[in-house]
């Protein structure tokens, strides 16, 4: 990951196939953890709670590991809202000298992101499974050029509440890579947990983990570029923490699109790294096609074998059924015969019973 070279911002990128998340600084602030004693509040109203909350309006000094340098103007310099920004911008004030050298080193630096993001691309499974060569043409293209406008968009709310208890989500779906994200939020008297998420087809990253930040003190700033997508970045307000108190959110976040110059590079890159990644995959299917013709070739050998192995048996089973009926059928004729046979030798043959019975008539008149 390439952060800016600044003290004061520092810039992340999410890169495919898996988010590669920097922690982000806040501007002149550090990120605050939520006490034990906090974390085991229960339902029970306490005066020290009343007290708890009281104090963190209270401000405190930014991190010594942090230090501002010594050519930055605006070191002594009250931190400036967001509203002040937009006067100034109005006012069309012109950049000191240093503030132009950082805007420069963070354009190098967004350059050598972009361009480490573009060379890591890889297609998403999705891509890679889609039976139409067209939806990863797409995403390797990017937005076309005829139709490309290249202006920053704007997402801005004032005095949002928050209620105690609550959580505050503002999704923002990001559909050009290589987008420059920058976000300012404020919040009224009292701080409140921010963090960031970055969801996509491979899941949810977290960008920014969410924690208690001091932006009742001065604002909460950061910038990071988003090297792929689509992708879904979900900036949340979290006050589950306070039982007592609403929150007031003011918020500004800022897309910046790529030029036109940042889009034609990076479709570049991300064509070399895609034509990796799809030659890669024809040589390994090339391979498992082979392997799937030659058992395709054998199976199909040992089928016509067994076909023809089964044409035999199917005559010689005409052979044997024949077989089989005509000995049925001489079975049951011997069968026949032997009762027959079995019923003269026991009971004699019914037309000597006639014989024998005049033969003893005779027999009687001689005696």
């Amino acid at each position: 990951v390439l952060l800016l070279s600044s003290p004061r911002l520092e810039t992340a990128f999410l890169s495919n196939p898996s988010f590669v998340i920097q922690d982000i600084k806040t501007t002149r602030g550090t990120t605050m953890k939520m006490s034990e004693e906090e974390e085991d509040v229960k339902s029970e109203v306490a005066p020290e709670a009343e007290e708890e909350d009281e104090s963190n309006s209270t401000t405190k000094p930014p991190p010594q590991s942090e230090p501002v340098p010594a050519d930055d103007d605006s070191a002594n310099k009250a931190v400036k809202t967001v509203a002040e920004e937009e006067a100034d911008e109005d006012a069309g004030e012109t950049p000191a000298p240093a503030e132009s050298s950082q805007a420069e080193l963070e354009a190098v630096a967004i350059a050598k992101a972009t361009a480490s993001a573009d060379a890591s691309y890889v297609p998403s499974p999705s891509l890679l499974q889609s039976p139409s060569p067209h939806p990863l043409i797409a995403q390797v293209d990017g937005p076309s050029l005829e139709t490309y406008a290249g202006t920053e968009s704007v997402y801005m709310a004032r005095a949002v509440p928050v209620p105690l208890r609550g959580k505050l989500d503002v999704p923002i779906h990001i559909s050009t890579g290589g987008s420059v994200v920058e976000y300012t939020i404020e919040t009224a008297d009292y701080d409140i947990s921010f963090g960031i998420t970055a969801e996509r087809e491979e899941g949810i990253t977290i960008v920014k983990e969410n924690g208690r930040v001091e932006s009742h003190t001065h604002p909460i700033s950061g910038k990071f570029l988003v090297g792929s997508v689509p992708c879904a970045l979900v900036f949340s307000f979290d006050n589950e923490y306070s039982w007592f108190r609403e929150k007031q959110v003011t918020y500004k976040i800022v897309v910046m699109p790529p030029t036109v110059e940042n889009i034609c590079a990076g479709r570049r890159r991300r064509a070399r790294s895609a034509l990796k990644t799809v030659t890669e995959d024809k040589m390994s299917a090339e391979t498992r096609l082979s392997r799937a013709v030659a058992q395709r070739t054998g199976l199909a050998a040992e089928i016509s074998r067994m076909e023809k192995e089964l044409a035999e048996k199917k005559k010689s089973l005409d052979v044997v059924a024949k077989e089989e009926g005509w000995l049925k059928n001489r079975v049951e004729l011997r069968l026949t015969q032997e009762n027959i046979l079995n019923g003269r030798l026991t009971k004699g043959w019914p037309d000597e019973e006639d014989y024998n019975g005049e033969k003893e008539e005779e027999n009687e008149n001689t005696n």
